[in-house]
Parts: C-alpha cells; structure tokens; sequence
C-alpha cells in the first residue's frame, strides 16, 4: 500500500510539470496575462476588460508573495495558465457538420481542447475522490480480518449515520464550486474569497451541532436512522459512531477547500491532499486496531486523525492563496451575503434530505433482515465496493459543476452548451468502463473483505446489480454537475424526490424483500435520476435549444 502511495504521489508530480510546461515563461518569470492571451488571438472587442479583470487578479497573488509571480501563484489564482487551454480558445468558430450527438461523443485517440480541458480538470479529481472510498475499503478491510460478522454490521451502520448527517451539511461546499467558477471566470476574487470564508464559518456551526449530536446520543441517533433499538450491532456502532463524528468538522472543512480548488479549474492540489491524509489513515489503521488494542474502534480513530489533518491542511493552504483569513471565517456572514447560499442551499438542502432516506431507509432493511448480522455486512461490503466506483464518475460531477459556468460566463451559452455535451459523453463512457471494471474485478475483491464464507457469498449478485448501477449512474452525474452549475437547484432536489418515491415503491414491493431486492431499488433510483437529470439539461435548462429558439422569436 505504501508503494501504491508514493506512486500516486509521483504521478502527481509529473501531472503537476506537465501542466506547468504550457505556462510561457520569459526570463524565468511568466509572461504577463495580457501577452499570454493576446498572442493566442482571442480577445477582439472585450480585450481591455477581459485583460484588466486578469491583471487584477494577478496583482492580488504578486501583493501576498512580495511580486514574485511564480507558476505555483497561477496555479490558485489564474485556472487558464495552469497548463489547461482558455475556456473559449476562439468562442466564434462554427461547430463541425455533424449531429449534436457525435459532436458529444469523446474525440478518442485524438482529443481535442475541450476534452483536454476535461481531462486536465476531472483526472486528478477522480483520484483524489477514489483515494477516500479506497482508504474507508481498508477499514473494512482491517475490521472484516477480526472474523465478527456483528462488527462488520455495526461498522455500516455507524458510518450510514455519520455520512448521513454530513452530507446535510455538505450541501454547501457543493454550492460553493460553481459560484467560485463563476467569479474566478469574472475576474472577481473577492467575491471568491468571501464565498469560500462563509461557508468555512458555516460548515464549523453546522458540523460542531452534527458533531454533539453523534457523541452524545450515538445510541438513539443510531435507533432513529438505522438499527432498531435492541439490534444485536448496535453494541458495536454506538462506540465506533463516537469516535467516527469527532472528524466531522475537519470533514466539512476539507470538502470546502476542494470545493474552492474545483472552482479554480485546480484539481491537482486536492489529489495532494487527499493522498497526504489518506496515507495516513492507512498507518494509523493497523497502529491503532492491533498494536493500541482498541479493536474495531480504532479504524474509527484513524479515520478522524487523517481527516483532522486534512482540515488543517486546506486551512494552511485556502490561507496562502488568499481565499480565506481568520477575520473572516471567523465572523457571521451577513444576510445579503448569504443570499447565494440561502438561495441554492434550501433546495440543496432538500435534496440531500431525499438521499438520506433513501440510503438511510436501504441500510435499515439490510439490518432488520438477518439477526446474525450477515446481510448487514455484505451490504456494508457491497456499498463499499460500489463507493469505491461511484466516485470516478463523481468526479464528472464536479467538473461539470465548474467548466459549464465557467464557459458561461466567459464564452457564452454556444461554448457552454458544446462543453456540457462533451461532459455528459465522457460521463457516460466513464460510467460504463466503471461498471465493467467492477463487474471483472468482484471474484478478486471480495475474498478481500471478509473471512466468512456466508459473507462473501451474500455479496456475490447484490455486488453485480451495483456493477450495473454504475453504468447508469455515467449520465446521472454528468446531469447532475450541468444543474448545479447552472444554478437549477429547485429541479434537481425534485428529480431527486421523484427517484426515491421510485426506490421507496421498489423497496416495498415483492421485490424488495432481500438483499438483492434492496440493490434493485437503489438501481430504480439511478434510472429515473439519469432519465430525469439528461431530460432536463435538453428540454428544460438555460442551455435547451428548444428554449433558445422560441426566446428567440
């Protein structure tokens, strides 16, 4: 595993030269934004404002690094120097003679700028993302090696818990990424600054109450979402939910600060990140469940330490590009300056809260089917397997989030639309490939989880129904990251709903009894949330043809 670290890590590096290699430089020193742009041809009429925003930006860098501009400044603070082409390369070309469709599909073995750009920005993403789902596998991993069927069921349990409360907080960091695309794409980053500094205070108000919540009453949190009150697991996820919410906080800070990187087009420095805390999580795990003797409880220690780290690490970083101070993160934002947040963070709020019964309602009847505990923890290994896939086309979520406002706001909606095309294309052949290397890989990855043979067993077709889900889930989170990034949250919290009444009514049908059935309901979700979310973007959104032309006339 140590091995597998340092390999990312140099990856990493050669992503991060490679990237550097595009910037021009010019006695060891970058160019001037002006020259860099104009030389490429692509300012015409807006070349004194578009120019002016960027030297803006870039005097705000030089002031905090005494005037010394350097390709590790540009990283943070100018997205379109960090080896990534401009956003709008030549906004007034005329799109090739081909159907809206192909021009959509990925331009394999010969990409083109765009799919450079989408590459560059979702590459280190998805490793960033699928380094967390892998290091929470190693916990499963380390506590499934303790041969306790019942620790295995309380450790699901108990994470369900956690994530469920989170991810109702963590509404915000997603909000976050597209308005910081949007006025990093303006030239404005102030308006980058406080929105970054307001959800950091936010997220540490919310986070410290899911905080108490979780480690004070583990037990009866625990008998309101997901185990009932005398479940035989419950003596084992009460104690590993206390330890696992003490990092939640940290949790929430960390997703701001990759948030705000996603917004900056900078995906590289998160991977760093991500690899630093998740290395560490893997020592701590075997240090403190064998050699501290605090058993299954320690992979919930290790878990918080690493994320602790994590959170201190996007403060010191957030704090260096200018993105946040102390002063600010600090203060109450004001009311007119929470209006961004308020207006897109109650349907986003919403919408998390639909996620959380579905997942919450899934887990509880994997728990009540089987005593002994062996369908609670093949579902926990299930979803474990699936997370770990799930994330790589996450990542296009993200991507989406932050080039199609982005594109918006630089180019206009002809070059926003090509690019949410493209999006979706790599989004749905990134799910299918996901979800056949699943499917290949489950004789090798099961074994890995558990010692017991009726485990293991239990596991074998729900893991192949999530394979299937993962195929599905290409254009759902491609249609996700277009909404968020245009701002339709409202539509995207009632695609949601809509998806859990289809898993809820899946749920309690005949065919929802056993631990397939439950797979199969969370298969109908992801059905109607791709339908749901592509049937927007085409008919519905800001970007449908359809609406252009009748505006139009």
């Amino acid at each position: 595993m140590a091995r597998i670290i340092l390999a990312l890590f140099l990856g990493v590096e050669y992503i991060s030269r490679q990237t550097a290699a595009f910037v021009p430089k010019h006695g060891g020193k970058v160019q001037s934004l002006s020259d860099f742009h104009l030389k490429k041809g692509i300012y015409k009429s807006n070349a004194n404002a578009s120019v002016n925003n960027r030297a803006r930006t870039l005097s705000l860098a030089s002031s905090s690094l005494n005037a010394s501009i350097t390709d590790e400044v540009l990283e943070a603070v100018d997205p379109i120097l960090q080896g990534q082409p401009d956003l709008c390369d030549d906004p007034l070309r005329e799109r090739k003679r081909k159907t809206r469709f192909l021009s959509a599909l990925p331009k394999l073995g010969r990409t083109d700028e765009l799919d450079r750009t989408i590459l560059a920005t979702a590459i280190p993403s998805m490793i960033s993302l699928a380094v967390v789902p892998v290091v929470n596998a190693v916990d499963t991993y380390w506590v499934g090696r303790l041969g306790n069927a019942l620790a295995l069921a309380g450790q699901s349990a108990a994470n369900q818990a956690c994530w469920s409360v989170f991810f109702l907080v963590a509404f915000l960091p997603n909000i976050t990424a597209p308005l910081v695309a949007s006025a990093v794409a303006s030239g404005n980053m102030d308006d980058a600054r406080e929105r970054v500094s307001e959800t950091i205070f936010l997220c540490a108000v919310l986070g410290a109450v899911g905080t108490a919540v979780l480690a004070l009453v583990p037990r009866q949190t625990l008998s309101a979402m997901v185990l009932s009150a005398d479940a035989p697991a419950m003596d084992f996820a009460s104690p590993y939910l206390r330890w696992r919410a003490l990092g939640m906080v940290p949790a929430l800070i960390s997703a701001t600060g990759f948030a705000a990187y996603r917004g900056l087009l900078n995906t590289v420095t998160p991977l760093k990140v991500s690899l630093l805390t998740s290395g560490a999580n893997l020592v701590l795990d075997p240090l403190f469940i064998f050699y501290g003797r605090f058993g299954f409880i320690g992979a919930a220690m290790a878990t918080g330490v690493s994320e602790l780290l994590g959170g201190l690490t996007y403060l010191k970083l957030l704090f260096r590009r200018k993105l946040a101070n102390w002063s600010m993160i600090t203060k109450p934002p004001s009311t007119k300056a929470l209006a961004p947040l308020i207006k897109g963070g109650a349907a986003m709020l919403i919408r998390q809260m639909a996620i959380n019964v579905g997942l919450i309602a899934a887990t509880r009847r994997a728990q009540v089917l089987d005593p002994s505990g062996v369908t609670g923890a093949a579902y926990g290994i299930c979803m474990q397997i699936y997370n770990i896939g799930i994330v790589i086309i996450i990542a296009m979520q993200g991507s989406a989030a932050a080039l199609v406002p982005a594109n918006l706001a630089q180019c206009g909606e002809e070059k926003a639309r090509e690019c949410a095309d493209r999006l979706l294309g790599w989004s749905a052949l990134i799910g299918t490939a996901v979800g056949a290397m699943q499917f290949f890989l489950l004789p090798f990855v099961v074994p890995m989880f558990s010692t017991l043979p009726e485990v293991r067993e239990a596991v074998r077709v729900p893991a192949i129904i999530s394979a299937l889900m993962q195929v599905v889930n290409g254009p759902v989170f491609g249609g996700e990251g277009i909404m968020l990034g245009l701002g339709s949250y409202r539509d995207l919290a009632l695609i949601t709903w809509g998806g859990i009444v289809a898993m809820i009514l899946t749920l309690a049908s005949p065919i929802g009894k056993g631990l397939d059935g439950i797979m199969w309901s969370l298969l109908s979700w992801s059905v109607f949330q791709s339908v749901g979310t592509v049937l927007h973007y085409l008919k519905i959104s800001p970007l449908a043809v359809k609406r252009k032309y009748l505006t139009s006339k």
